[in-house]
């Protein structure tokens, strides 16, 4: 038995176990601005080609959008890093999130059996499809086919709503005041948003208590010095052009 407190001895036992975002359908955060990206993952028979990508900035929800298309209609969840090179018997839909990571004949091949099947392909990337730097040509042509919806920057009411909920999933209480405070010091991004819980998070386990106003200055200085913005947050995992349809369009960031 030794005799340091017990605050002391806790915070030699924390340790940083890995946070599991969750990604179901009522942890959508839905607003105004994200009807139109809803709208057009719902219509899955309206998408041209029985294609559709989604397309943003890291952290903007992409990857949430997958997980409720996949348990809504069924599909198989890939990564685009992880794409088989025989592809599948194409008798369901599939979504591939980091699609641009994939290896273009593997993801040529897979376009084209799905295509044939009639199955609906639902992407995710950081950049529109028809931007992604491809060398395959019958690659490249599918892709510039591909209707793209881009994910917009959310606005303050989801930047907001999102910093709540992940505080509530790490199970933090951070008073209301100390959260509109860390928000006006924050990047404007889901990506800083979803770092700056997961420092907070690691800061009120080292230090075994709440977290104060103190803590959340710290995290938010560490987030805006050169040196620290580079450092990654524990825990974290994230063309419209066809026939009748738009040439390109745009719709809110979901997250």
């Amino acid at each position: 038995m030794t005799g340091e407190p017990a605050a002391a001895r806790w915070r030699q036992l924390a340790l940083p176990f890995a946070h599991e975002p969750l990604f179901a359908a009522a942890d959508l955060l839905a607003a105004a601005s994200n009807a139109e990206a809803l709208a057009w993952l719902a219509p899955t028979a309206a998408w041209p080609g029985n294609r559709l990508a989604l397309w943003g900035p890291e952290g903007c929800g992409k990857t949430h959008l997958l997980h409720v298309w996949s348990a809504r209609t069924g599909a198989r969840l890939l990564s685009g890093a992880a794409l088989p090179h025989e592809p599948a018997r194409p008798d369901h839909p599939i979504a591939i999130d980091d699609a641009e990571t994939g290896a273009e004949r593997p993801l040529l091949h897979l376009l084209n059996a799905w295509a044939e099947a009639g199955q609906p392909v639902l992407l995710a990337a950081r950049a529109a499809p028809a931007r992604w730097p491809v060398g395959l040509p019958d690659l490249a042509s599918r892709l510039r086919a591909t209707t793209a919806v881009e994910i917009r920057p959310p606005e303050e009411s989801l930047l907001r709503a999102l910093l709540a909920r992940l505080l509530s999933e790490r199970q933090l209480a951070v008073p209301e005041p100390i959260q509109d405070w860390l928000l006006l010091r924050l990047p404007r991004t889901p990506a800083a948003i979803r770092e700056a819980a997961a420092r907070l998070d690691r800061a009120a386990l080292v230090a075994g208590r709440r977290v104060t106003r103190a803590v959340a200055a710290d995290v938010a200085r560490g987030m805006t010095e050169p040196d620290a913005r580079a450092a990654p947050a524990v825990g974290n995992h994230e063309d419209f052009a066809h026939s009748a349809f738009p040439a390109s369009t745009t719709a809110p960031c979901l997250l």
